[in-house]
């Protein structure tokens, strides 16, 4: 029982953390980031099993976990309201070409990072995105201004007239 209280302790605080270090920092690991990940989850194993190498406390830790995460998963569904809280929000972040500042700053995010997320989706200009959306898994959605080639636009508007 003492490993279930202690997996259940470590699941909480683990879930608090990747709820407070925001959706895009989980989203933009590197390489040394992942090393951390990797050793933070070997320190994690040892608070959880308390020394314990059995299989046994392995398995219960693990499906402690498990059981954790279904009970979230689950919350969020059953309960809508909770979602939120659970697995976080989209936050528009770039309104008709206009950072949103206070979204920008409460994601720790920089205006440089929505400009690289939008360079690799091929928007050349902020002044084109309607809107851009920090998705819960830290992803960008971009929806960008439909913008008339303005010769041709220019041309067959003419057209039409006469």
């Amino acid at each position: 029982m003492d490993i279930v209280l202690r997996a259940a302790l470590i699941f909480v605080l683990l879930w608090l953390v990747i709820r407070v270090t925001g959706k895009r920092e989980v989203a933009q690991l590197s390489a040394f980031d992942m090393i951390l990940v990797v050793t933070l989850g070997d320190l994690v194993a040892q608070g959880v099993v308390q020394e314990d190498y059995s299989l046994s406390a392995a398995a219960l830790a693990v499906a402690t976990f498990s059981i954790l995460s279904l009970l979230l998963a689950w919350a969020g569904y059953r309960f809508p309201l909770t979602r939120p809280l659970l697995s976080g929000r989209a936050r528009v972040v770039i309104r008709d070409g206009e950072p949103v500042l206070d979204v920008l700053s409460s994601e720790h995010l920089t205006i440089e990072d929505v400009r690289e997320a939008a360079r690799e989706k091929g928007i050349r200009r902020l002044r084109d995105i309607e809107l851009c959306v920090l998705e819960v898994d830290g992803g960008f959605s971009f929806f960008t201004v439909e913008h008339p080639d303005d010769t041709e636009g220019a041309r067959s508007d003419r057209k039409k007239v006469e």
